[in-house]
Formats: C-alpha cells, sequence, structure tokens
C-alpha cells in the first residue's frame, strides 16, 4: 500500500505517538502562536495550553 502524502511539508512524525498532525494557530485568549493537534475552525476559539487549562480550571 501506498504512502499518502499530505501538502505542506510535514513535521510532527516520527517522536514516537504515531502521526499526529499538529496546525499552528493564534491562541484566542493571549495571541501567543501555538500548535493544537486538530485542525483550527473559523468558528471556534483555539486556546494555547496554559489559557486552556486556566479555563478549564475557573469554569467550575
Amino acid at each position: 500500500m501506498g504512502y499518502q502524502g499530505g501538502g505542506g511539508g510535514g513535521g510532527g512524525r516520527g517522536f514516537g505517538g504515531g502521526p499526529r498532525e499538529m496546525h499552528k494557530a493564534v491562541c484566542a485568549e493571549c495571541k501567543k502562536e501555538c500548535e493544537v493537534p486538530f485542525k483550527p475552525r473559523d468558528d471556534r476559539p483555539v486556546y494555547c495550553k496554559e489559557c486552556f487549562s486556566k479555563r478549564k480550571n475557573e469554569g467550575r
């Protein structure tokens, strides 16, 4: 079976955890550039690790 290569020159492969594709995004809270393991969508805000855990802890 052939290897299916995605476009864009793949980083993020080959460090033990399998083919986890990372996507660049800008945190909606602190505006810092970060990478997320899913494709960011325009209708949903994306948060970096720090802001995400902060929000998760506050939302109780």
